[in-house]
């Protein structure tokens, strides 16, 4: 029974796609789900970012969710510029924007994060860190990736774009 299943859930999906963000999740297209990505919408998302990747090699998973989203749209052909995303990172992710040698330095391994980030900027994400929670932490500004900006509190950031109508997501 359990095949019978996975094989019809097989037949309703076209293929596994990562167009846009490659290092993150890609997406299934169920072809008769009753509920479909509309081509005519805005999807507005604030991602807090405040768990870590589960090892130095991976990427921080609000990275992998919003970029995974990123990729859903594209695969359903809903132009980029329909997404309005944002991540702001604090707790636990806050060391997975660090940049690359000061990655190397703490974890070891060249910073995976980096090219993903890259590729969120170009698809207009708004990447933002928590100014208060560098400051507990004693990080210096200077060693973030340069692709996120810092705000002067994550909560802050997540209340005014929530306040705007983005849906929060956190990770």
């Amino acid at each position: 029974m359990l095949f019978v299943c996975f094989q019809s859930i097989t037949c309703l999906a076209q293929q596994n796609a990562s167009p846009v963000i490659p290092e993150a999740d890609g997406f299934f297209v169920i072809k008769n789900a009753k509920l479909q990505p509309d081509k005519t919408k805005i999807y507005k998302a604030i991602y807090d970012a405040t768990k870590a990747a589960s090892a130095p090699t991976a990427i921080i998973p609000a990275l992998n969710m919003s970029g995974s989203e990123l990729n859903a749209l594209a695969v359903c052909h809903i132009p980029i510029s329909h997404a309005k995303f944002v991540v702001v990172f604090h707790g636990a992710a806050l060391f997975g924007i660090l940049d690359n040698a000061h990655y190397k330095e703490k974890y070891g391994v060249d910073y995976p994060n980096l090219k993903v980030l890259t590729e969120m900027k170009k698809a207009g994400v708004q990447l933002f860190v928590c100014g208060q929670n560098l400051m507990a932490e004693n990080i210096d500004v200077k060693t973030i990736a340069p692709e996120v900006t810092v705000a002067s509190d994550a909560l802050i950031v997540l209340m005014e774009y929530q306040m705007n109508g983005y849906a929060l997501l956190s990770f």
